[in-house]
C-alpha cells in the first residue's frame, strides 16, 4: 500500500498538533493526581482476595459470549440484584462500561417523537447515544435548570406530544460542580417525562452510603459506573423493570456484545460491600478534598469546586500540555485536558483528589503547581 493511502489520516493529525490538541498515551508515573480511583479500591486487598476467592470457587474470567447467549452467569445476576437493592432502583442491568451503557440507554429507550433535553457539558457516549436514536435532542447551558423547563415548554407548544428525557451528571467530570437534581426531577415530573442521571463521578462518593447524589428519586433513571471509585469496570443502569426489559431486547450495543467478565462482576459485588462497610474511605476523602480546595484558594487564588475534581484552568492549549509536562517531570502525574472535551478556550488542567496521595503530597503539589505556572506564561 502506497504512502498516500493514508495522506488524509496524517493531514488531520498534523491539524491536530498545530492546534494542541494531538493526544497520545503516557505511561503511569509519579503521584496519581489523574485518575479517577477516588476511594483507592483499584489495589484494595480486600478486592484483591475476593476476586481470588471467585476464582477458585470457578467463577470464569471471561464470559465466553453475549449475555442472550451462554455468556450471562449467576455472578452477573447476583451483581444486578444487589446493586439494584443498593441503589435503589426497581432493577439493575450490567454493561461493559459507562459508554456502552449510555449509549444503549439513549438510543434505545428514547422513541420516535420524544425529546432530550441534554445539559451542554454531558458526556460524550450520550451524545453517540442521541446520535444513533430515534428522538429528537436539544442542549441548554451548564446548569442552567430554567433553560431545561423552557425548552421543555417550547417544545410542547409546537407541538411535541413525546415523553421529554432530561439528560445530565450529578457531579460534572470536568468541572467537578452538581446539578440541580431536586429541581430537574421535579420538572420531569411536572412535564410526565424522565429524568436520567449519571451518577459516574459521584457513585461511591457523595450521597447516603455512597449511593450517589439521585438515591431515592422517583422517576429517575441512574447510571453508576464501576470503573472510578469502586475501582473495576464496566456500568450498572439502574432503572424500571419493564425499561430493563426493554433493553435487553433493543439496545445492540447490550445484545450484540461479549459480557463483562464474570470475575470482574464478583468484584464489583465486593466493592459494594466496602462501600456500606468502609464509609470512613468517603469521610478521608472528604477530608483531603477540603485541604485541596483551601490549597488551590491559597496557591493559586482559585475557587474550588467543592469536590474531589478540581479543574485549574489555564486557556491555551499548548501552555495547558507544558505545565503538566513540567508537573509530571517533578513527580506528579497529572494531565492536561483540552478541546473537544472541554469547550474551546478552556483547556485545563484536572486535579483528582483520591485516597493514592495524602496531606504532604498535596500540599507539595500545589506548592510546586503554582511555581511551574509562574514560570510557563
Amino acid at each position: 500500500m502506497s504512502a498516500s493511502a493514508f495522506a488524509r489520516h496524517e493531514a488531520t493529525l498534523a491539524g491536530l498538533r498545530r492546534k494542541g490538541r494531538l493526544r497520545a498515551l503516557l505511561p503511569r508515573q509519579g503521584v496519581d493526581f489523574a485518575s479517577n480511583d477516588y476511594l483507592g479500591l483499584a489495589d484494595a486487598p480486600r478486592l484483591k482476595a475476593a476476586i481470588s476467592a471467585a476464582m477458585e470457587g470457578g467463577v470464569p474470567v471471561g464470559a465466553g459470549g453475549s449475555r442472550l447467549l451462554r455468556g450471562n452467569h449467576s455472578e452477573h445476576e447476583a451483581l444486578e440484584r444487589e446493586a439494584a437493592s443498593f441503589f435503589g432502583a426497581g432493577k439493575a442491568l450490567y454493561f461493559g462500561s459507562g459508554y456502552a451503557a449510555n449509549t444503549a440507554l439513549f438510543s434505545t429507550l428514547p422513541q420516535r417523537g420524544d425529546l432530550i433535553v441534554h445539559d451542554a457539558l454531558i458526556h460524550a457516549s450520550v451524545h453517540e447515544g442521541i446520535a444513533a436514536g430515534r428522538a429528537g435532542a436539544v442542549a441548554v447551558r451548564h446548569n442552567d435548570v430554567e433553560a431545561f423547563d423552557r425548552a421543555i415548554s417550547d417544545w410542547r407548544r409546537a407541538g411535541g406530544r413525546g415523553q421529554p428525557w432530561i439528560a445530565v451528571e450529578s457531579l460534572y467530570s470536568m468541572d467537578g460542580d452538581r446539578a440541580a437534581l431536586g429541581a430537574l426531577a421535579e420538572i420531569a415530573e411536572r412535564h410526565e417525562g424522565f429524568l436520567v442521571v449519571d451518577e459516574a463521578h459521584a457513585t461511591g462518593v457523595l450521597g447516603p452510603g455512597g449511593r450517589g447524589l439521585a438515591a431515592g428519586r422517583a422517576n429517575v433513571l441512574t447510571l453508576h459506573t464501576c470503573g472510578k471509585a469502586l475501582g473495576l469496570s464496566g456500568a450498572l443502569l439502574g432503572l424500571p423493570a419493564v425499561l430493563a426489559d426493554y433493553l435487553v431486547n433493543r439496545a445492540r450495543s447490550f445484545i450484540y456484545s461479549t459480557a463483562p467478565s464474570p470475575l470482574v462482576a464478583a468484584g464489583v459485588r465486593e466493592a459494594l460491600r466496602m462501600l456500606a462497610d468502609e464509609p470512613e474511605r468517603r469521610a478521608r476523602l472528604a477530608s483531603l478534598t477540603e485541604l485541596a480546595g483551601e490549597c488551590l484558594r491559597s496557591r493559586l487564588g482559585m475557587d474550588a469546586s467543592g469536590s474531589q475534581i478540581l479543574p485549574v484552568r489555564i486557556g491555551d492549549n499548548a501552555r495547558a500540555l507544558r505545565i503538566a509536562e513540567r508537573m509530571r517531570e517533578q513527580g506528579f502525574d497529572i494531565r492536561a485536558i483540552r478541546p473537544p472535551t472541554v469547550p474551546d478556550g478552556t483547556a485545563r488542567l484536572r486535579i483528582s483528589i483520591t485516597l493514592n496521595v495524602d496531606e504532604g503530597q498535596i500540599s507539595d503539589m500545589f506548592e510546586r503547581l503554582a511555581a511551574v505556572m509562574a514560570r510557563e506564561t
